[in-house]
């Protein structure tokens, strides 16, 4: 894992666009590959890429390291007034089981790439030239606590809940992100139908948003999230879902509601489970389309809490 860790470091790190960069990358790949050739990697339960969260927890003492990017068409941001296709290259997530019922997760986006389009009104002063066509900036990592309440029965779901805070990484004033610190909340429920080969599962639940142009303002909103996922044959899935938040009152700049809809598949092959999905957005804040692939192992990582 240090090996893994270290070498993306030296590759994404300094974002240098050298040969021996390259040949550092390929030779990790390459190492990872290997890896996940001789160590047999279990990925049940997986959630990428999907936004809503399932009850399932990770192996005690498992690792799950999920890589992945994403393209999305006509994304607008309130709070810049921008409007065009985004570019997150490198989608980052890591899952650890600490015991049989509580979870610790990463996620977040490296950087974010974003082509501009349109320009609209903005409360912020921006670090954006007036002809530049496009922009780029650190994305937002969350920080995530899952807990599983109960397991499921033959009559009843399985629950749990999800804490989370979402980190000021991003920088608004290159148009991306709010640079904010958020708080969130959820309760998670599921149930395996058909013998197990159908999940759903859902959350609901609050965000506490800080305000992006007013001091210690802030606004609540509901967070919502209903999915389904279907075992086609041993290592081939399909899932579709329904995901967003809804703000009930008149937004700040940034904190609008946004839905999206995805449909996708998941293959498990070589230690690793690949995965694509399309996606559909649902509200005047959410990207028109898009498409989002990567992938996720799983590997023992430490000594789980007794």
């Amino acid at each position: 894992m240090l090996r893994v860790l270290t070498a993306h470091k030296a590759i994404c790190g300094g974002q240098r666009r050298r040969l021996g960069c390259w040949a550092a990358a390929l030779s990790l790949v390459w190492s990872w590959n290997w890896v996940a050739w001789v160590t047999p990697a279990s990925v049940a339960a997986q959630q990428r890429p999907l936004i809503t969260e399932d009850v399932d927890i990770v192996e005690s003492g498992r690792v799950r390291l999920q890589i992945g990017a994403g393209f999305f068409q006509q994304q607008r941001f309130g709070l810049s007034g921008l409007r065009g296709d985004l570019f997150r290259p490198i989608t980052l997530g890591l899952h650890f089981g600490l015991n049989t019922n509580v979870g610790f997760s990463v996620e977040g986006s490296v950087r974010d790439y974003l082509s501009i389009r349109e320009r609209g009104p903005n409360p912020i002063p921006l670090a954006v030239p007036p002809g530049a066509a496009s922009t780029s900036g650190a994305g937002d990592f969350l920080l995530w606590t899952k807990i599983k309440l109960r397991k499921e029965t033959p009559r009843a779901p399985s629950l749990g809940v999800r804490f989370g805070v979402q980190l000021p990484s991003s920088d608004q004033s290159r148009g991306i992100g709010t640079n904010t610190t958020n708080v969130l909340a959820a309760v998670l429920v599921g149930k395996q139908l058909a013998q197990k080969r159908l999940n759903v599962f859902g959350n609901i639940g609050v965000g506490i948003l800080s305000s992006t142009v007013t001091p210690g303002a802030q606004q609540d909103v509901l967070t919502y999230g209903a999915a389904t996922v279907y075992r086609v044959a041993e290592r081939l899935d399909v899932f579709g879902e329904i995901a967003g938040r809804y703000n009930p009152r008149p937004p700040a700049p940034g904190l609008e509601s946004q839905a999206q809809i995805r449909l996708g598949a998941r293959l498990r092959t070589a230690g690793f489970q690949w995965d694509v999905a399309g996606v559909a957005g649902l509200t005047q804040f959410s990207p028109r389309s898009g498409v989002v692939f990567g992938a996720t192992y799983e590997f023992r990582g430490f000594e789980p809490i007794r």
